[in-house]
C-alpha cells in the first residue's frame, strides 16, 4: 500500500496527528474535573468518527481514496475538537484559560521537534505549515502579502473552520483564540528573535523583535 503514498500524504497525516494531540490533552486534562468525560468522548466519536489512534498511515488509509480519506480525517478531527471545546466551555467558561495553555504548550513542543533551521521569517512560516492544520493543500487558504529579511506577512483568505463550529453550535472565535496561542508559542520557541501577530482582516505577521 505504501507504494501509492507520497511524501505529501505523510506530511498531511502528521499534521492531523498533531491536531489530535491537542484533543487528547484536553480530554486527559478534563478527566480530573468531569467524571463523565469517557461518555462525552464516546458521544462525540459516535457523531464525528474516532481519532486515528496514531496508527501508521499505511496501515489505516483507504488506498482506493487517499485524498478523500485524508480530507475526511481532517473534518472529523476538527468537528470532534470543536464539539469538545464547545461543550466544556458551556460547562465552565473559565476552562478557556486551560485550553489556551494547552494550545500554547503544544505549539512550543512542535517547535522543539522541528529539525531544520528557521532563521528567517519565511523559514519560520514554512516550519509552521509543517504542523498547523489548515485544510487540504489544494485549499490554498493562505496568500503571501509581503516577505523580507525582517518580516513575513500573509493573509488568510477563507475560513475553513467556521462550518465545523457552526455544526456543533460553537463560536469559531474560540478556535481562532486558541490557534493564535498555538502559533505564538511555536514562533517564539522556534526562534526567540521573532514574534507573531494577528490583525483584523485575516492578516498575520511574523516579525523580528529588533523592529
Amino acid at each position: 500500500m505504501s507504494l501509492f503514498l507520497g511524501k505529501i500524504h505523510y506530511w498531511l497525516y502528521n499534521k492531523i496527528l498533531w491536531f489530535e494531540g491537542i484533543e487528547d490533552e484536553i480530554v486527559n486534562n478534563a478527566k480530573s474535573k468531569y467524571k463523565d468525560m469517557d461518555d462525552l468522548v464516546s458521544s462525540i466519536n459516535n457523531r464525528f468518527g474516532k481519532s486515528t489512534g496514531r496508527q501508521p498511515l499505511e496501515e489505516v488509509i483507504d488506498n482506493s481514496n487517499i485524498h478523500g480519506w485524508l480530507q475526511q480525517k481532517i473534518e472529523s478531527a476538527e468537528l470532534r475538537q470543536a464539539a469538545l471545546v464547545t461543550e466544556l466551555l458551556k460547562r465552565e467558561p473559565s476552562n478557556k484559560a486551560e485550553f489556551l495553555r494547552i494550545y500554547r504548550e503544544q505549539g512550543e513542543a512542535a517547535a522543539r521537534e522541528y529539525r531544520s533551521s528557521a532563521d528567517t521569517p519565511q523559514e519560520i512560516f514554512n516550519a509552521l505549515n509543517d504542523f498547523i492544520l489548515e485544510g487540504m493543500p489544494c485549499d490554498r487558504v493562505n496568500e503571501i502579502v509581503s516577505s523580507n529579511d525582517v518580516e513575513f506577512v500573509w493573509q488568510t483568505t477563507m475560513c475553513l473552520h467556521r462550518p465545523h463550529w457552526n455544526q456543533v453550535e460553537g463560536d469559531v472565535q474560540n478556535f481562532y483564540d486558541l490557534r493564535e496561542a498555538w502559533v505564538k508559542g511555536f514562533v517564539e520557541t522556534i526562534n526567540s528573535e521573532y514574534k507573531y501577530k494577528k490583525s483584523e482582516g485575516g492578516i498575520n505577521k511574523i516579525f523580528s523583535t529588533a523592529l
